[in-house]
């Protein structure tokens, strides 16, 4: 694979395309093939390169946050940030691009310093003036896993917002920090049904992503909580998930 260097105008504006319609809106120069790209609400910076109008293109990323989270193959490429990618055409690259955006705007700590802003200066001495800061940040941390899992229940498909919840693993109280609280791999979106289930430790998942059981839930009960697919999960998730087991009615 040989990077085009310098870019052709052709590529060059693919390259401008691809990044503005995915959120990274600030051009940070080219470098040996390479265009650099920021964004003001994404973390991280992603470069782009092709051998020719036609591709194949590539993608290098330097945040490891959305690596580990994408965990697709990489190509065996010299170039910028920490990995590259190669795709045979734009649709492709485009694909991937907004997979990339919805982790930049959640990973790692875009939720934290969005609720830092936000209770700013915010009394905080009564319970209820607590209680209010606590909904400012279980609204944001919504919002967040609303972008992650890309406004659908991993388990069930359902994609009605008014249908869905914010399911923290480690539960708000427990959390050794805010940082915990609004870290979105601390976070499930799941249905009303299986949200209410799993928040009362009647439902666990294992490390596949596939649920079990409290022995406390009814046989009726187990046949309404339908599913389609084991949720996918990352280590991340699963380090939490072996808190929520341990401390679950869930056993079988």
């Amino acid at each position: 694979m040989i990077i085009q260097s310098p870019q052709s105008f052709v590529v060059s504006q693919e390259c401008q395309k691809v990044a503005w319609q995915n959120g990274y809106r600030r051009a940070l120069g080219e470098a040996d093939g390479w265009a650099r790209y920021g964004s003001t609400t994404a973390k991280g910076t992603v470069w782009f390169a092709a051998e020719g109008h036609e591709g194949p293109w590539f993608l290098a990323l330097d945040h490891l946050g959305i690596v580990e989270d994408l965990n697709l193959p990489q190509a065996d490429l010299p170039g910028p940030g920490l990995v590259r990618y190669a795709y045979p055409n734009l649709t492709a690259l485009y694909a991937v691009m907004s997979r990339v955006y919805q982790l930049g705007v959640t990973l790692p700590d875009g939720p934290l310093e969005e609720y830092k802003k936000a209770i700013a200066g915010l009394p905080k001495s009564t319970e209820a003036e607590r209680l209010i800061i606590q909904r400012v940040g279980q609204d944001i941390f919504r919002d967040r896993l609303m972008t992650y899992w890309q406004g659908r229940c991993p388990l069930t498909g359902i994609t009605d917002a008014a249908l869905l919840r914010a399911s923290h693993i480690i539960a708000w109280k427990d959390c050794d920090s805010d940082a915990e609280r609004l870290d979105v791999h601390n976070g499930l979106l799941l249905s009303a049904l299986w949200d209410a289930a799993f928040d009362r430790g009647l439902v666990t998942f294992d490390d596949g992503g596939c649920p079990k059981f409290s022995q406390n839930l009814s046989e009726a009960a187990r046949a309404e909580l339908r599913w389609h697919a084991p949720i996918s999960l990352t280590d991340k998730h699963r380090a939490r998930l072996a808190w929520h087991r341990a401390n679950s009615q869930s056993s079988a």
